[in-house]
């Protein structure tokens, strides 16, 4: 491979960094080998972290003047940094929750990279923007939509909820015709909702009113009534939104949808519901009968990097009424003229996702899911996702059958809270360490109304029950 000469030859290094030669093709086929590796390992090593101190002192300063070359970069790598590193797609990676994409989305995702494609703007990224759009509606349909329904990809279920209750803050005041312009809204969650939701009532200047469950963990239409008739007849006016979760984080629960879309129809407040779980598996027939009333809400999140077989970063935020999303988040500025006079142009569908959520600079990041669901079609997804809910069901019945275990909630989906008879916080602690010290597994304790126990998320469809039960068997001790 020749070379063209540096019209700069004072700057050479800087001007080759953007050009291929024998030393790039060389990491070409080293990164490609890795990659292809690391993806069909079965299982992958689970390996585990390491402290600061000790990577100071085995890995060092990495970034310098003259550069480590790549080969010696990738090596550090793949010999120091991943090692470092837990593999959320271990099969008994059980923790907070984990995930488990496909090879296909995986490979993908290089061909996103070497892409470049910019995903703020259909002017810039159509093509793209149309498969990601194939995959939303999918979503869609599985929610049982109108036709006025569209969304984007935006980074996780933080930025979803947060863009979808901005655009909820929105409706609200255009409904009020600026009465509400200086007012600070209210939304109303369950104490179950996930941690992203308050960050997003904080961000957006928003009072949070926490709405007790029920026996089972549940927030149900009659507590929020409750709850909502307790408020004064001006902060009645204030609730922009209701957040009602399909799936909670911690347990599992899946709230009770219907009830609540009906309450919000009624009191005209948006209907927000937090799947970046749990709604994953409306594409299950065995479970879809718990999401009933889905199909009311003002919008919703799924994280496709979780249970849909993706990787990071994804979550597929969706808006019954498009428009209502972007007329929340588009941005104005002289240099994105062209993209709005572009957009008036274009059929109905080919909106800028950047209107869509509160951001600008965006990749493409549906893309490794939709390349996914066309390589394999829908069919196998509804057969993975079941796999993963009859693994839960089997390790339920392990457990229901264990004199030393028991469950703390029974699970809804494949989140499995377990009690250890007899154990203290430090005998969790102590069997989570030696789990991951030992290779084996990654299951960390959580607590629920004060007291210490086990979670379990399981979506990985490389998990078996054998594992479970291996799992339950070294806790007896």
């Amino acid at each position: 491979m020749s070379k063209v000469p540096s019209p700069y030859p004072d700057e050479s290094d800087g001007y080759w960094m953007h050009y291929h030669d024998e030393d790039s093709q060389r990491l070409a086929d080293a990164i490609i080998a890795y990659a292809v590796d690391r993806v069909r390992m079965d299982p992958p090593p689970l390996d585990e972290p390491k402290s600061l101190s000790v990577l100071q002192r085995e890995v060092g300063e990495t970034i310098t003047a003259e550069g480590l070359g790549a080969l010696k970069a990738l090596e550090i790598f793949t010999e120091q940094l991943a090692p470092s590193c837990i593999s959320v797609d271990h099969p008994l990676f059980l923790s907070f929750v984990p995930g488990a994409p496909t090879e296909s989305s995986v490979l993908f995702d290089l061909v996103v990279a070497a892409s470049n494609i910019y995903g703020g703007s259909w002017l810039e990224g159509a093509g793209a923007v149309y498969a990601e759009n194939q995959a939303l509606q999918w979503m869609i349909d599985l929610a049982g939509l109108p036709s006025s329904a569209g969304g984007v990809f935006v980074s996780g279920g933080t930025a979803g909820n947060l863009s979808a209750l901005i655009a909820a803050r929105w409706a609200w005041r255009q409904r009020e015709r600026g009465a509400a312009d200086r007012i600070r809204p209210i939304i109303l969650a369950s104490g179950g909702a996930h941690s992203s939701v308050g960050l997003a009532a904080n961000a957006m200047d928003a009072d949070l009113v926490s709405v007790p469950v029920d026996a089972v963990n549940r927030l149900t239409a009659a507590a929020i009534r409750r709850v909502h008739l307790g408020l004064s007849v001006d902060d009645q006016r204030r609730v922009c939104a209701v957040v009602a979760t399909a799936g909670t984080t911690n347990l599992g629960v899946i709230d009770e949808l219907d009830a609540i879309g009906d309450f919000a129809r009624e009191h005209n407040i948006w209907f927000h519901v937090d799947g970046a779980y749990g709604a994953a598996a409306l594409c299950a027939k065995s479970v879809r009968h718990l999401f009933v009333g889905i199909e009311k809400v003002d919008s919703f999140i799924v994280d496709p990097h979780k249970w849909l077989f993706g990787p990071y970063d994804c979550c597929a935020l969706v808006y019954r009424d498009v428009r209502i999303g972007k007329a929340a988040h588009t941005q104005k500025a002289e240099y994105l003229d062209v993209l709005i006079q572009d957009a008036a142009t274009q059929i109905d569908e080919a909106y800028n996702p950047a209107d869509l959520a509160h951001h600008l600079t965006r990749r493409v990041r549906g893309l490794p899911f939709w390349f996914s669901l066309a390589t394999h079609g829908t069919e196998a997804y509804e057969e993975a996702m079941e796999i993963t809910l009859q693994v839960a069901r089997d390790a339920a019945d392990m457990v229901r059958a264990s004199d030393y275990l028991e469950f703390v909630v029974e699970p809804s989906l494949s989140i499995l809270v377990v009690r250890r008879l007899g154990w203290s916080p430090d005998d969790y602690t102590q069997w989570s360490d030696r789990m991951l010290h030992d290779g084996i597994a990654f299951v960390v304790p959580t607590t629920h109304k004060g007291e210490t126990v086990l979670r379990m998320c399981l979506v990985n469809p490389r998990t078996d029950p054998a594992q479970m039960q291996m799992l339950f068997d070294s806790m007896r001790g």
